[in-house]
Order: structure tokens, then C-alpha cells, then sequence
């Protein structure tokens, strides 16, 4: 599907949810291989900004068994309307944030130079480096700071759910690239 000018973000979300559903079970081991890569971006001891995943994400949780990445990975949490990143090991105590999701609970935030690529889950992705995510505008309001902006950041989906453009709010900050099926894919070198 071509996101149409007219198309509104939500009816776009209905849209790629459906699509990356259907096209998840075929991608994710692709995806999951490509995510092994990630540990030649990472420089010293710089972390991985995972995400925990919900139902029809990618789930890369499996990059803690990697040599390169078992310890040098980190997960989002919400606090009080901020979203941060701390260590993240699978012995590590997680609890529900803000919105629900499990993240490390007792780790203190880590400074954005700990981390050396973020990733995101996507429900689309455009030419121009713009990711289609639920709509909470966690990501943008973090990747607007600027130590946050500088790290690189890929959204995560399968092929199918990659489009020409997609509709695009002042506050909307774009990815460098992307993670899909058939690898990393950067817009421009990093």
C-alpha cells in the first residue's frame, strides 16, 4: 500500500498492524540475524537500545545469548511521562512502566552516550527516514534532545511494511535507517 496524502496516521495503523501481523512469522528470523550486525556499531562499551515486544514486534530479546551483545544491551522505561534506557540482562528484575510494558526497574537511567544505535519497533517506514509507531511519541520526544538524536536509530519491521512516505507531524524525528528481514538498511552512512 502507497500512504496516501489523505490517509490519516491512525487509519495507517490499522493498515501496517495488519500487514506487519501477516508478515511477521516469515520475516523474524531474518530479522533476528540481522540484529547479530549490531555489535560492529556499538564502540567501547556502548549498548544496544532494545525494546520489549509486544504482540506482531520483532522480538530480538534473543541477542543476550550473542558473545558480542549479551552484555552490552538496554531496554527502555517510562517514568513519569520520560522515557530513558537502562541495562538490561535476562536476569535482570523488570517491571511494568508507564505504559504497561516490562522494563528493568532498580538500574539507574543511563546517559545517552552509554548507547551506540536504538532500535524501535515499526509499524511503517519511509524513504525519508520517518517510522509509523502507535502514536506516543516516546521516541520523537527522546530523539528531539540532542545527545539522543545524534545515536543512531533504526525502526524494526519486516519488508512489506516499508512505503514511500508516510504523513509526517512537526514533531516527527526521523530514523537513520532501518532493521528488516533482508538486514540493516542506513540512508546514509554512519
Amino acid at each position: 500500500m502507497k500512504a496516501a496524502a489523505s490517509s490519516t496516521k491512525a487509519e495507517l495503523r490499522q493498515h501496517y498492524r495488519e500487514l506487519r501481523l501477516q508478515h511477521l512469522p516469515a520475516a523474524e528470523a531474518g530479522m533476528q540475524a540481522a540484529a547479530l550486525a549490531l555489535d560492529e556499531h556499538l564502540q567501547g562499551k556502548q549498548r544496544l537500545g532494545l525494546y520489549w515486544p509486544l504482540k506482531g514486534e520483532a522480538d530480538l530479546r534473543h541477542l543476550a545469548d550473542h558473545p558480542g551483545l549479551g552484555d552490552r544491551l538496554a531496554l527502555p522505561r517510562v517514568d513519569n511521562g520520560q522515557l530513558s534506557y537502562r541495562e538490561w540482562l535476562p536476569s535482570t528484575a523488570l517491571s511494568p512502566d508507564d505504559t504497561g510494558i516490562p522494563a528493568p526497574e532498580l538500574c539507574p537511567d543511563l546517559e545517552a552516550s552509554a548507547l551506540g544505535v536504538l532500535l524501535a519497533p515499526a509499524l511503517a517506514f519511509d524513504q525519508r527516514g520517518f517510522r509509523l509507531g502507535y502514536g506516543g511519541g516516546w521516541f520523537d520526544r527522546l530523539r528531539s534532545q540532542s545527545q539522543w538524536g545524534s545515536i543512531p536509530a533504526l525502526a524494526v519491521l519486516p519488508a512489506a511494511c516499508l512505503t514511500a512516505a508516510l504523513p509526517v507531524d512537526a514533531w516527527d524525528v526521523p530514523f537513520q535507517g532501518w532493521l528488516d528481514e533482508q538486514g540493516i538498511h542506513w540512508l546514509q552512512a554512519v
